[in-house]
């Protein structure tokens, strides 16, 4: 999977393909907060970024005390990268714009997360809530854990409205009615 298919321009950067977002789910070893979330949601996937089309990884990260965005060498057996073709990035932009800079929700992690309550602070976000939000969940971001988000961007992309444009876009037979 192909992530740097970028050119500078005097126009900002572009690209050759459309390339989509992706939802970046870490399923690498990490540190003891990674194998307690992993524990917690007995899944392989301790964290989740977006992948935006410029290069950059979005998310909230607990390493890096909050919102942040940074460029991340791909290790396929670190992440699992799924396409997310119907994600606004005008939209994640904006959510990163007012939320660059916040903290990492600890207290939000122990109340929405354990203990189901759906409670998280207004000033701060960890990983899931902040993709969430950003690809159009608000107000039940907090929710989201990072494998319960990957299966529910999994679900959206098998929808037939999601798939039809990509096989438009790939030459699908039905391309010539389009």
């Amino acid at each position: 999977m192909e992530l740097t298919i970028y050119k500078t321009t005097g126009m900002g950067t572009t690209h050759e393909q459309n390339t989509p977002i992706f939802l970046a789910l870490y399923k690498g070893k990490g540190q003891l907060f990674n194998a307690l979330i992993r524990a917690w949601t007995g899944s392989i996937y301790s964290h989740c970024e977006l992948v935006m089309p410029d290069g950059r990884w979005l998310s909230a990260s607990a390493m890096d005390g909050g919102v942040r965005a940074k460029h991340i060498d791909y290790k396929p057996e670190h992440w699992e990268l799924i396409p997310v073709p119907w994600a606004n990035a005008r939209w994640i932009e904006e959510v990163f714009e007012r939320h660059q800079g916040k903290g990492y929700d600890w207290a939000g992690i122990f109340l929405s997360q354990l203990l189901g309550s759906g409670l998280h602070s207004e000033r701060r976000m960890f990983c899931s809530e902040f993709c969430a939000v950003a690809l159009g969940f608000t107000g039940i971001g907090q929710r989201f854990s990072p494998v319960l988000l990957g299966e529910t961007v999994h679900r959206i992309n098998r929808l037939p409205f999601v798939q039809l444009p990509h096989s438009l876009a790939e030459g699908h037979p039905d391309a010539k009615h389009a």
